[in-house]
This record gives C-alpha cells, sequence and structure tokens, in this order.
C-alpha cells in the first residue's frame, strides 16, 4: 500500500514533464544548439527546488517514511569525476535525445520504440556494477 504513495507522485511528474514539452526530442535539440530558453528555465527551475528542498531537510531535520532523519551527505572532493560523469551523461542525452527519468513516460505515452533505449540503459547499468571497484570514485 505505501508504494502507491511512489506510484502517484511517478505519475505526476510523468505529466509534469510531458506538458511541459521536457520529454520532447525537439526541445533537447533545440538546447543542444542553444535556439530555446525553454530547457534551461526547467533545469535552473528543478536545480532551484531541488536547493530549497535541501535547505528546509537540513533545517527542520525531515524524517523520511522510516522514522529516520533523512541524512545528506556532504559532497565527495573530485571535481573531474564530476565533469567526467557529466560529459558522459550529456553526450548520452545529446545523441538520444532523451535522460533516464523520461524514458519510462515515452514507453508509457506509447513510444514504445524507446525500449531499445531502455534497454541500452539496462545494460550500461549493470556493466556499471560489473565494473564500479574499478573504475576511480
Amino acid at each position: 500500500m505505501k508504494f502507491i504513495k511512489y506510484l502517484l507522485v511517478g505519475i505526476l511528474f510523468g505529466i509534469v514533464l510531458t506538458k511541459s514539452e521536457a520529454v520532447s526530442w525537439y526541445r533537447i535539440y533545440e538546447m543542444f544548439q542553444f535556439e530555446s530558453f525553454h530547457m534551461f528555465g526547467i533545469i535552473m527551475t528543478a536545480i532551484a527546488v531541488g536547493v530549497a528542498g535541501i535547505q528546509i531537510y537540513k533545517r527542520n531535520k525531515v524524517v523520511g517514511l522510516d522514522g529516520k532523519q533523512i541524512q545528506i551527505a556532504d559532497k565527495e572532493k573530485g571535481f573531474k569525476n564530476y565533469i567526467i560523469g557529466g560529459t558522459i551523461f550529456g553526450l548520452g542525452w545529446g545523441m538520444i535525445g532523451t535522460c533516464p527519468g523520461p524514458i519510462f513516460i515515452l514507453i508509457g505515452a506509447g513510444f514504445y520504440s524507446i525500449g531499445i533505449v531502455f534497454l541500452g540503459a539496462l545494460i550500461g547499468t549493470f556493466l556499471y556494477g560489473l565494473l564500479k571497484d574499478k573504475l576511480p570514485h
């Protein structure tokens, strides 16, 4: 029964991303071509909401569904890793035209060919799990 909360949040997330056109390949293309502010506005809004939410969590000692206080770890040092990871993520996003969240939204909207991308994401996640101990962290 408690998983219904997560399902409802996921459905709401899907509706918001669909209505804001954040799952549109064309909007992503425009962003990477610097032709439109639309996606940058969405991303900056998400960053602002995330920063505000984290500050609220930290200052008010918010507890999770399990009753334990939510602990947010400090960022690790190693700017190089963020640059490498961000570059890989951005290249994949630019080539495919979607990032992980919208994959599920697009499948739910009936774009079943994105299942190939979903399969690639699963394989990539599996390979990372195999190689993570050998990668720099």
